[in-house]
């Protein structure tokens, strides 16, 4: 069995993780749905102030999430020759379809969660995917 040349652009990944990161600082902000997603949540303000407060190892757990989703991002679009930002919007929407989605509604619907939650998250996710797969296949 032969492998395929997989090419990284590692800048790109870069890119790609710091904006969808940036991404979620607008999205969750009260600017958006931050009111929302605490709502739909039923958390308290003091659950509020807690989360904001021990926020930082959760932002570096995300950061470093956002590094591998983009690194295996880039590796399908090189895997399937996608290049240019459409291509590699089709392919992040994929990710999101075949992954995020699925994952993420399953999650949902076993945890007893509204599923305004799943729609917050899901919608985020969708966006910093299409993201993403536009920065790497432009970038390819």
């Amino acid at each position: 069995m032969t492998l395929l040349p997989i090419h990284i652009n590692y800048l790109a990944v870069l890119v790609a993780a710091i904006v969808a990161f940036g991404l979620g600082a607008l999205w969750y902000s009260p600017l958006l749905f931050a009111k929302r997603w605490v709502a739909a949540h039923g958390y308290s303000p003091e659950q509020v102030k807690e989360m904001q407060a021990t926020a930082g190892p959760a932002y570096g757990v995300s950061f470093a999430c956002f590094l591998v989703m983009a690194w295996v991002l880039s590796a399908f679009v090189s895997l399937t020759g996608a290049g240019g930002a459409m291509n590699g919007m089709k392919i992040g929407a994929l990710a999101w379809l075949g992954f995020a989605f699925t994952i993420g509604l399953t999650a949902n619907v076993y945890s007893n969660k509204r599923l305004a939650t799943f729609i917050i998250d899901g919608g985020y996710q969708l966006l910093y995917l299409l993201i993403m797969g536009a920065i790497l296949g432009a970038w390819r």
